[in-house]
């Protein structure tokens, strides 16, 4: 059986939706949970899109990371800096346009970046996770 080949990314051409697109997709192969886009882009010239899930432990954090860092490096799009992986309560993970954010529950709350980006547009999230 041929496997598919995940579609490679430009990077001289990046589309940054494509990008959050794939991420939450990935995100939601690992079983994160509450997987939220936000477009950011109108309200700072740091990134386009946040991608924000909660993992259910460290581990679990551990894993949608690099999970998340390898099928997008394996596209032609390493991050450009990853943060707080090694404490697995939270990680960030940068790729320029878009910004992955990964947190236990108890993080999640302590942060609250849908509050804090609240007036910045939701994108829906095709979720296949029943």
């Amino acid at each position: 059986m041929t496997e598919i080949a995940e579609p490679r990314f430009d990077t001289g051409n990046i589309d940054s939706r494509e990008v959050a697109d794939a991420v939450a997709a990935i995100l939601d192969e690992k079983n994160g949970r509450d997987i939220r886009m936000l477009r950011v882009n109108e309200k700072t010239t740091v990134t386009d899109y946040f991608v924000i899930c909660t993992a259910n432990s460290s581990t679990q954090v551990k894993s949608i990371c690099a999970e998340v860092e390898y099928k997008l490096s394996e596209r032609g799009l390493p991050p450009a800096h990853i943060e707080g992986y090694d404490e697995g309560s939270w990680a960030v993970l940068d790729f320029l346009y878009v910004i992955v954010h990964i947190f236990k529950a108890d993080q999640r709350e302590f942060y609250k970046l849908e509050k804090l980006w609240g007036d910045c547009e939701e994108i829906p999230v095709k979720i296949t996770q029943k």
